[in-house]
């Protein structure tokens, strides 16, 4: 049986799927008035990553980071614990990365801060730049 395809501009919610349903009627109730917190406002990641290996960090970290730069700009507290500890700061947040994988907040020298990762190998290699990350302002007219 065919079923007949809607022109509207916003779908028919008896259309959708269940779960998107549900979600949409979540949306329109009425929402309890609650505080927001830290974790809701400015999470990194919406679940526990683990990053296994160097493609998986290649792949999925410079979104990850480019949160935390953004959030670096708003939250000092943040900002201080990430100067700190990054990988650290990270795991905190919840994002778990290998031991062969370190991370450099670089301040001096540049005008805004930069998250610089590095990958050593094994013992006693020397340790190579994988990426870093900046946060760019742009205007355009």
């Amino acid at each position: 049986m065919k079923e007949r395809m809607s022109r509207a501009l916003v779908p028919v919610i008896s259309r959708l799927p269940m779960v998107l349903r549900q979600r949409i009627d979540a949306k329109e109730r009425p929402a309890t008035p609650r505080a927001p917190t830290e974790a809701q406002d400015f999470d990194l990641v919406r679940h526990e990553t683990h990053l296994r290996n160097r493609s998986q960090v290649e792949r999925f970290l410079p979104d990850i980071l480019g949160r935390a730069l953004a959030r670096v700009w708003i939250d000092q507290t943040f900002r201080f614990r990430f100067e700190t500890d990054p990988k650290g700061t990270l795991s905190d947040y919840g994002v778990h990365l290998p031991e062969t994988i370190s991370i450099d907040f670089v301040t001096e020298g540049t005008i805004r801060p930069q998250v610089v990762v590095y990958e050593r190998i094994g013992p006693g290699t020397p340790r190579r730049r994988l990426l870093y990350l900046q946060l760019v302002m742009m205007a355009g007219k």
